[in-house]
């Protein structure tokens, strides 16, 4: 599986990277930027990383202004040079994953919210595809531009049997393959942690990493069905495992603490998908063998901006020989 897509890149057999910058719609700062406003596919013979890097401001906005300055990025805690900017919107492949366990019964009116929210804060040249779980993952709706079919289906959603989370983003991974758009992002609702599964951890994360995917969860947790127990129930395991699965990729897990909160922040991903960073770098390491290395950025912060955060896909697997 590794030295498929990872990042908003691919890596190709013999270190060849084909990016599909045009689809991004970055404005790019290198000097090689003409060469990339094209509607066809541009292959580059060298290895070029481009990381996806989402920030935000204390509240959890978004922050726009930045310069390629303000970034310094890091592979196995070695600087490397970022060759390339991009901050403009694009399409974007979106992929939803949507629990319907039996315990998400009397929360799935509001699920169906929170799809329609995402749907309504869509590029018009988003696609998107449907994976529901409970005890066994299903793709409902294959990836299509016609997002009517997925407000459809989701309606007819119900609930029942246990949870195979893992297998479910697997399955979503996999559909994802099918994609037609550089920017790629996965959702997940769900409010429980994983008791069906078949896929291992360690396959699964392994199948994250290599992904270029960013990921997102919509952790439902049990107070936000019953706001009458006392004292709040600890963090559960789920949310601790939504977590780790979306801090991979550069995505993150918001939990929701209230049911008419779900609306709200599918709106704020999709706020998040359309307002990103790229930062792209030849490895001063090129060496094809396989391992994954990992990524870290740092910010410097422009006078009169307010505290600044950032997160970004934290890794990728390099191509084999």
């Amino acid at each position: 599986m590794r030295g498929k897509q990872v990042g908003i890149y691919e890596l190709m057999a013999g270190g060849i990277v084909g990016v599909l910058l045009a689809s991004l719609g970055l404005a790019l700062s290198s000097e090689q930027g003409d060469a990339y406003r094209s509607t066809t596919t541009i292959r580059v013979h060298s290895d070029l990383v481009l990381i996806p890097v989402t920030v935000t401001d204390g509240r959890g906005k978004t922050v726009a202004g930045l310069e390629k300055e303000h970034f310094t990025l890091y592979e196995d805690e070695a600087p490397q040079e970022i060759t390339h900017f991009g901050t403009e919107d694009g399409p974007a492949s979106i992929g939803l994953v949507v629990d319907t366990s039996q315990s998400m019964k009397p929360r799935l009116r509001k699920a169906r919210e929170a799809v329609a929210a995402l749907l309504n804060t869509a590029n018009s040249q988003d696609e998107f595809f449907l994976v529901q779980f409970s005890t066994r993952p299903l793709l409902v709706v294959p990836m299509t531009a016609e997002r009517e079919a997925i407000r459809n289906r989701v309606e007819r959603l119900e609930a029942n049997g246990s949870t195979a989370l893992l297998d479910a983003v697997t399955l979503a991974l996999m559909e994802m393959q099918n994609a037609h758009n550089a920017r790629k992002a996965i959702v997940i609702i769900s409010d429980g942690e994983d008791n069906s599964s078949s896929c291992s951890m360690g396959d699964f994360m392994e199948r994250v990493r290599e992904s270029d995917a960013l990921l997102y969860a919509i952790g439902i947790t049990d107070s936000a069905y019953s706001s009458q127990i006392w004292p709040p129930p600890p963090k559960p395991a789920g949310s601790a495992l939504l977590s780790e699965i979306a801090n991979q990729t550069g995505g993150r897990l918001f939990e929701v603490n209230h049911l008419k909160q779900l609306p709200e922040i599918a709106s704020r991903i999709g706020a998040l998908l359309r307002n990103q960073y790229v930062l792209g770098y030849a490895p001063n390491n090129s060496e094809k063998n396989g391992r994954y290395h990992r990524v870290q950025v740092k910010l410097t912060k422009p006078k009169g901006f307010p505290r600044l955060h950032a997160v970004w896909r934290l890794g990728y697997y390099s191509p084999a020989e």
